[in-house]
C-alpha cells in the first residue's frame, strides 16, 4: 500500500510542480483572446464552463483506455505503476497540454494541421490521413464491446446487432449535432460518474491495504509468455491510455475551440491526463488486490474479457450502485469515446477540405463518406482492428511530440521536455511494429541457430530514434523543414 500512496503523491505532485513549469515553458498568456470568441459559429468553436469542458476532456480521452488497459497491462508488473506515474507526468500530460495550446494558438487547428505547419507539408497530408483513419479505427473499435454487453443485458429480441444500430446511430448524432447540445450535456454526467467510481474504488482500496502487494516485492514480467511479450516495447503500447496516447491530441483541439481563456488550459489539458494517469493507477491495484495477486488476475483475464472483472469488482466492492457504475463504465464510456473520435474525423476532414461546418448540409457532407468507411472497418475482425489501433495511436502521438519540439525549438524554448519522449516513443513504435505479430514477427527469427528477433527489433528502434534526432539537429542547425 506504501508504494501505491507514493506513485498517487507523485502523481499529484506532478500536476502542481511539472504542470505548473510546463505552464511556463509554453508562456500561457490569461490576456489573449482565445479562439471562441473570434471564430464563434454555434457549432464547434461554443464557450463552455471550465469545469465541463473539464468532465468532457477527461471523458474523451479516458474511455476504457485507463481502466482495460490497465487491468492488461499490470500484467508486466510492477513496472506498469512506474510507466503509468511517469509517462503521465512527463509524457502524456505534456503531449495533451502542449498539443492543445498550440491548438489554442492555431485558431482550433485540428492535429494534421498544426503538425505540418511545424514539420512541412508533406508530413501533413500524410498526417491527415493517418488521424482520419485513427479517427474511424477507434470509432469502429468501440462499438463492438458496448453493444455485446447491452445484448446480453437485455431481451434476446434486441440482439448484437440492434445495438450496433442504436449506437451507431448515436455517434451520427453527436458527430453533426453543435457542441452543446449533446456532447456538452451529457458528457459531464458520465464523466462525474466515472471519477466518483474511481474514487469509490481508490477507498476500498485502501481499507484492503494489506492484500496490497507492494511494487517491489515481485519486480518481474507477470505475463503468460515473458519472451513472446517483453515489457519493452509491449507494455508502452497496451498502457497507452493512462501513459500517452497520440488519440488525446486529436480531441484537445475540439476542447481548444471551447475554452474561454488559456489560463484554464492546465487544469483542462494537463490536469484531465493526471486523472487518467490516476484512475489507471486505482484500477491496475484493484485488479491484482481483488484477485488476490498476479496468477489470480491471470486466471480471471483468460476466462474473459477485462469487463467482466471491472464488473465484479465495482460489485462485490461498491454494491448495488456500483453495478450501476460499471455498467456506465464498460458501456457508456467507449460509446463517448467513440462518438467524439469520429467528431475529430469531421474537424480534421472539414479542416483541410476547406469547408464550413456551420450549415448541416456542409456537415453532412463531410461526414457520410466517415461513416460509410467506419461501417466497412466494423466488418474486419475485432482483433485485427484493435491491433492496428493501438500501434497507430503511438505512432500518432510520435508525429506529435516531434512537431511540438520543433515549435519550442522554433521559438527559443525548451525543447527537451518533449524531445526525451518523442525520442523515447520513436523507439517504442518502430521496436514494436518490427516484433510484434501484427508487424513483422521477427520474434520467430533465428541466424545460426540464435533467437535474433528481439535482439534486431530493439536494435531498429533506437536506430529510428537516433535518425529522427539526427533529423531534428539537422532542423535546428539549417532552419528547414523536415
Amino acid at each position: 500500500m506504501i508504494s501505491f500512496i507514493i506513485a498517487l503523491a507523485v502523481l499529484i505532485g506532478g500536476y502542481f510542480i511539472y504542470g505548473t513549469y510546463i505552464s511556463k515553458v509554453f508562456g500561457v498568456d490569461s490576456k489573449r483572446v482565445t479562439p471562441v470568441h473570434t471564430m464563434a459559429d454555434g457549432v464547434d468553436f461554443v464557450v463552455l464552463p471550465t469545469w465541463k469542458i473539464f468532465l468532457i476532456q477527461f471523458l474523451n480521452i479516458a474511455g476504457l483506455g485507463p481502466i482495460f488497459g490497465a487491468i492488461m497491462g499490470v500484467m508486466y508488473g510492477p513496472a506498469a505503476f512506474i510507466w503509468i506515474v511517469f509517462g503521465t507526468i512527463f509524457a502524456g500530460a505534456v503531449h495533451d497540454f502542449l498539443s492543445g495550446m498550440m491548438s489554442l494558438r492555431s485558431n482550433g487547428a485540428s492535429l494534421p494541421e498544426i503538425v505540418g505547419n511545424q514539420l512541412g507539408n508533406r508530413t501533413k497530408t500524410a498526417l491527415r490521413y493517418i488521424a482520419l483513419l485513427l479517427m474511424i479505427l477507434v470509432g469502429a473499435v468501440f462499438v463492438y464491446n458496448p453493444a455485446d454487453l447491452l445484448a446480453m443485458l437485455t431481451p434476446e429480441s434486441l440482439d448484437r446487432t440492434f445495438w450496433i444500430v442504436v449506437i451507431f446511430g448515436y455517434y451520427m448524432a453527436a458527430t453533426l449535432l453543435p457542441v452543446d447540445k449533446l456532447i456538452g450535456k451529457l458528457y459531464p454526467i458520465f464523466g462525474f460518474a466515472l471519477l466518483f467510481m474511481a474514487v469509490g474504488i481508490m477507498v476500498v482500496l485502501f481499507s484492503n491495504s494489506s492484500l496490497m502487494p507492494e511494487m517491489w516485492d515481485d519486480f518481474y514480467n507477470h505475463t503468460t509468455n515473458p519472451e513472446a511479450n517483453p515489457i519493452f516495447p509491449m507494455m508502452f503500447v497496451s498502457i497507452a491510455c493512462g501513459a500517452i496516447s497520440g488519440f488525446h491530441a486529436t480531441q484537445s483541439p475540439m476542447m481548444a475551440r471551447c475554452l474561454k481563456n488559456e489560463r484554464y488550459a492546465k487544469p483542462v489539458f494537463y490536469g484531465a491526463m493526471v486523472a487518467e494517469g490516476i484512475v489507471a493507477l486505482i484500477w491496475a491495484a484493484a485488479a491484482i488486490t481483488f484477485t488476490g495477486g498476479y496468477d489470480g488476475l491471470h486466471q480471471y483475464l483468460g476466462n474473459g474479457s477485462p469487463a467482466i472483472l471491472v464488473n465484479d469488482v465495482s460489485k462485490s466492492w461498491l454494491g448495488a450502485f456500483g453495478g450501476i457504475l460499471a455498467i456506465l463504465g464498460v458501456i457508456a464510456a467507449p460509446i463517448t469515446s467513440g462518438d467524439t473520435a469520429l467528431r475529430s474525423a469531421r474537424l480534421i476532414a472539414s479542416d483541410f477540405m476547406g469547408i464550413p461546418q456551420k450549415k448541416i448540409s456542409k456537415r453532412l457532407l463531410v461526414s457520410i463518406p466517415i461513416f460509410v468507411l467506419c461501417f466497412v472497418i466494423m466488418l474486419l475482425p475485432y482483433e485485427v482492428v484493435w491491433r492496428y489501433f493501438a500501434w497507430s495511436n503511438q505512432v500518432l502521438s510520435v508525429f506529435t511530440l516531434w512537431a511540438i519540439t520543433i515549435w519550442l525549438l522554433d521559438n527559443k524554448k525548451n525543447f527537451y521536455v518533449t524531445l526525451l519522449p518523442a525520442m523515447f516513443m520513436t523507439a517504442v513504435t518502430s521496436t514494436y511494429i518490427m516484433f510484434a505479430p501484427e508487424g513483422f514477427s521477427l520474434l520467430t527469427q533465428s541466424l545460426f541457430g540464435f533467437k535474433i528477433g528481439y535482439a534486431f527489433s530493439v536494435g531498429f528502434g533506437i536506430a529510428m530514434s537516433v535518425l529522427f534526432l539526427a533529423m531534428f539537429l539537422y532542423r535546428a542547425k539549417n532552419k528547414k523543414r523536415l
